[in-house]
């Protein structure tokens, strides 16, 4: 028989690409999203199309906090839970309610629910995002954690929940910190895709500080890899750094866009957002050690696969 999993968030950027993999390499695969508004639904139910067709593959179009998880995780093997109200910008103000709703209770639920039933490990999407403002780099698992977003408190609470199900009920889990994913699919709010749709829409680009702040960018298969990974470990470490190995500067990043696109953009730089951070970079050697996780994609072809994906979603 095949081996069941569950991905929350299946329709999302790296959700959607999770899923291709799992099914390609034989899982049965529930995914659970209920296509929140945070971006364009139609968009999301674009990711899923080709994964509709496959008989390894059901969609549960429902809201984690009021489904009946008991019965959508029942006879599971691993829960990849990558669901999350997403955004460091946006999570300040009122609309802080939907990030405790989406990325706190929702992971209680499913931890709960993974209790009631036992034997399902648990693989926690995280961001580099717990780390906050850090001249400390590059970035390791057991440096102290101070996020500077709501958004980013919101992904630690995540993983303190976690560490608490496993000390108190034995849960196993996984949680993976990213840092910055790109590729095709990549949400539209994200740097890359805003800038490579201006590229080829014309129109300013806004650059949030004057753009020599860097950031460690990981491809979206490299991502997956670790989810695949991380959902077979048999060791006892729990919290891993998942990067590129591209670290580069904003303007690096434009000036490869530039040549892959063959635009010259409009660059407009503007006061930099609360809750951003200077500089992110992952130390992977444990993910390296442990999990065997090695990035392949480089920043330069990773653009130029994402840089494709556009052209063909705008039609250019």
């Amino acid at each position: 028989m095949k081996k069941k999993v569950v991905v929350t968030g299946a329709a999302g950027f790296i959700g959607s690409h999770l899923c291709e993999k799992l099914v390609s390499d034989g899982y049965e695969v529930s995914g659970i999203d209920c296509f929140t508004d945070y971006y364009d639904p139609a968009r999301k139910r674009q990711n899923i199309e080709g994964l509709l067709k496959n008989d390894c593959f059901s969609l549960i179009e429902q809201d984690i906090n009021s489904c009946d998880l008991l019965s959508v995780l029942a006879g599971a093997d691993c829960v990849f839970h990558l669901a999350a109200q997403a955004g460091v910008r946006r999570s300040w103000g009122a609309e802080f309610s939907h990030y405790v709703q989406l990325n706190i209770l929702a992971t209680q639920k499913i931890l709960e629910a993974i209790r009631k039933l036992g034997g399902i490990r648990l693989v926690y999407s995280s961001s580099s995002s717990v780390y906050g403002e850090t001249q400390d780099l590059p970035m390791k698992e057991d440096h102290r954690l101070r996020p500077i977003s709501p958004y980013g408190a919101t992904k630690l609470s995540g993983e303190d929940l976690c560490e608490l199900y496993y000390h108190n009920y034995g849960i196993r889990y996984v949680a993976l910190r990213y840092f910055t994913v790109y590729g095709p699919r990549q949400r539209p709010d994200m740097a890359f895709s805003r800038f490579i749709t201006s590229a080829f829409q014309g129109g300013g680009i806004e650059i949030y500080g004057d753009g020599k702040q860097t950031r460690d960018f990981t491809f979206v298969s490299d991502a997956v890899e670790a989810n695949v990974l991380a959902s077979r470990y048999e060791g006892d470490e729990r919290v891993f750094n998942i990067g590129g190995g591209s670290r580069v500067s904003i303007l690096e990043v434009l000036e490869i866009i530039e040549s892959e696109t063959g635009k010259t953009l409009n660059v407009e730089f503007t006061q930099r957002a609360l809750g951003d951070v200077t500089d992110t970079w992952a130390d992977t050697s444990r993910a390296s050690s442990e999990l065997g996780f090695s990035p392949h994609i480089s920043l330069r072809e990773g653009l130029a696969r994402e840089v494709g994906w556009y052209r063909e979603y705008l039609g250019v």
